[in-house]
């Protein structure tokens, strides 16, 4: 297992691209709206003349000036004079230099700079030829805050700010759980938060089943005894479990010379949970550096990239991936183009191994390898499997891939046919693809949230929820309040030419359904599909009525009905939303301070009130000499604050 230090560095690379150069870019794209008289007087053989022999990016516009393809070269000239001056076998290139109405470029200083802003522009435009990995997650940690007295593990997610080691990454929660707990048999480090540790006076029952050895409580356990086991574990961490196991061995000889049985069995136990893990990975050999193995599958025009994680000889878990933007997969499939684009955008925020396995050699191998050495401050290569080990390991890879690609394209067809089924129940002229759904949430009447959830292709789309705080409606009156959400949500569609969903669901029976009737007319949008699903008797899932502007008396399907299972779905994540976003909302005024609004006081300022007063109700009786007695608190300060609870004269 890796280790990380608690303060990451920074990449010198990432920030030599100024945030300012890619507002820049931004603004010229935002100003290339199709324009006719430019597409025309485009000449592609003068462009090429004149372009740059310098690293950069290129964008490809098509005639509707829409960015369809976002590519990096070292030579902007020999590579984007390569699109036009020959012709392609690959039907996917064909097809898309066929679309290109007018190029653009931006020149960087290096090859691995351009592959930074390639990597930013195509999240943020989503070309249609190019690829897109999912990454805006982060992974979880081990930390072992080394820097207390008592060293505890924990699960760790997010910025690492507190003192201590951390170990990762591993590829999702359960793997960490199960870490923690495999450890906490062998090693009985607490695993317990510092508030628990801190306020003790006897031991929990963690002590008592054995998994911790209780150094909460003074007797139970010495210091020295403490730091053995903590040494054990980050040696366990770091990948030197063999070295553990040797260790552990000489005490267990060692008690049992000593005829110190019971002592000697610990150690044996001990021994024999190493050796249970380390049977359980593919490779145990110790020494071993930290390895990402990577394997691809393809089948049915889906693709799946694997990615296995290897610490310290150890396989600590794997996960998969599905790109996103492969619309043109059936004109051809390039697995170097794939690879290579997962490599630059999923290490570009995630940590980097200093061994990347793949199946062949990339086109791009030796700028990726610089450009991960660069990030990583330390040397990274990228190897082919060429000895047994690693062939089985890529074979390991390959076939989770492939087994990982069945079930997507299984739970795909599975959705895809649920669309279908709700297509047909409503009678739509086209497949509800894009699904948007609407619910109230509030608390006798205060604080009203509405959600607006998702669904694209029988599936959330969490990037595209929305939340609307419904303002100006008297309390508890539910239709109002989604008659402002949809009215809200729709006239800004409209007004700023957005997509409009395929089908609209309203939570709730035929008083909401004429909320949206009545919104969607005002805006001329009564083209849009409606359709609202009321609780049945009871409020029991399976017995819901929907309705329709066309069908007021209501459709009523079985309750295994694959369309209603649909529509339940989203209407539960709908309510789900709404109550998480009402839930934020209440608890933020619930501590929210008056303090707060008062113009120029911030949070330094409202503590040291606090603390000099004891309470906000004695902020509210002090007069304006009391309050100047405050550190950080002028004349001007105190009489801002004195008016505001009591009026300005």
């Amino acid at each position: 297992m890796s280790e990380y230090n608690h303060t990451p560095k920074k990449n010198n690379l990432s920030n030599s691209i100024e945030s300012s150069e890619l507002e820049s870019i931004q603004a010229d794209e935002e100003s290339n709206l199709p324009d006719k008289q430019r597409i025309k007087n485009f000449d592609i053989e003068a462009f090429l003349k004149q372009l740059t022999q310098r690293p950069g990016v290129y964008r490809m516009f098509n005639k509707s000036g829409k960015i369809i393809y976002v590519g990096k070269a070292k030579n902007l000239k020999r590579r984007v004079s390569s699109y036009f001056k020959k012709s392609h076998d690959e039907i996917k290139t064909a097809s898309m230099v066929a679309q290109v109405a007018y190029v653009e470029v931006t020149v960087t200083d290096t090859e691995s700079e351009a592959l930074i802003l390639e990597n930013t522009l195509i999240k943020r435009h989503k070309p249609k030829y190019n690829i897109l990995f999912r990454d805006d997650k982060s992974y979880p940690y081990i930390f072992v805050s080394t820097g207390k007295k008592f060293p505890s593990l924990s699960y760790h997610r997010g910025a690492k700010r507190r003192v201590g080691k951390y170990f990762g990454p591993f590829p999702n929660a359960s793997a960490v759980q199960q870490t923690l707990q495999a450890m906490q048999k062998i090693f009985p480090v607490r695993q317990c938060a510092e508030s628990v540790f801190n306020h003790r006076s006897r031991p929990c029952l963690q002590y008592q089943i054995k998994r911790c050895s209780g150094p909460c409580v003074d007797g139970l356990i010495t210091k020295n005894e403490y730091d053995k086991d903590v040494r054990h574990t980050l040696m366990f961490l770091e990948g030197k479990s063999f070295e553990v196991v040797e260790e552990l061995g000489r005490n267990m000889e060692k008690a049992a010379e000593e005829l110190e049985f019971e002592e000697a069995a610990t150690y044996r136990d001990k021994i024999s949970a190493l050796r249970t893990i380390q049977s359980q990975h593919l490779i145990n050999q110790p020494g071993t550096k930290d390895m990402d193995v990577l394997a691809l599958a393809e089948q049915a025009n889906h693709v799946c990239v694997c990615l296995m994680m290897y610490r310290g000889g150890n396989l600590w878990g794997s996960e998969l991936f599905y790109p996103k933007q492969l619309d043109w997969l059936g004109e051809g499939l390039d697995e170097q183009e794939v690879l290579s684009a997962f490599i630059g955008q999923h290490y570009e925020h995630h940590p980097i191994p200093a061994i990347l396995l793949v199946p062949d050699s990339l086109n791009e191998q030796s700028m990726l390898e610089s450009w991960l050495t660069d990030k990583r401050q330390k040397k990274v290569q990228i190897q082919q499997a060429s000895q047994s080990t690693s062939k089985g390991l890529l074979k390991l890879a390959v076939t989770n891939a492939l087994s990982g690609l069945r079930q997507h394209i299984g739970q795909k067809a599975s959705q895809l046919q649920r669309v279908q089924a709700l297509q047909e129940v409503l009678a739509l002229a086209q497949l509800p693809n894009h699904m948007e759904c609407f619910d109230i949430s509030h608390t006798q009447g205060d604080h009203t949230i509405a959600s607006c959830v998702v669904f694209s292709e029988g599936t959330p789309n969490t990037q595209l929820y929305r939340k609307f705080n419904i303002k100006g409606v008297q309390a508890g009156d539910d239709y109002a309040a989604m008659h402002q959400a949809l009215e809200r949500r729709y006239s800004r569609i409209k007004k700023e030419g957005g997509a409009l969903p395929d089908l609209i669901v309203v939570d709730g029976g035929k008083g909401q359904l004429t909320q949206a009737i009545d919104v969607l007319k005002t805006l001329e949008l009564e083209s849009v599909p409606l359709v609202s699903v009321a609780k049945g008797e009871g409020r029991k899932a399976g017995l819901e009525i929907l309705y329709t502007p066309y069908n007021t008396d209501g459709i009523d399907l079985e309750a295994d009905d694959i369309a209603l299972h649909l529509l339940n779905h989203i209407r539960d994540e709908a309510h789900r939303f709404a109550i998480t976003s009402h839930r934020a909302k209440r608890t933020k005024a619930q501590t929210h301070s008056t303090l707060e609004d008062i113009e120029g006081i911030g949070p330094k300022t409202r503590k040291n009130l606090l603390l000099h007063f004891g309470g906000l109700n004695e902020v509210k009786n002090a007069s304006v000499q009391e309050l100047g007695k405050v550190t950080g608190i002028s004349l001007d300060k105190a009489q801002r604050i004195y008016d505001f609870y009591h009026g300005a004269l």
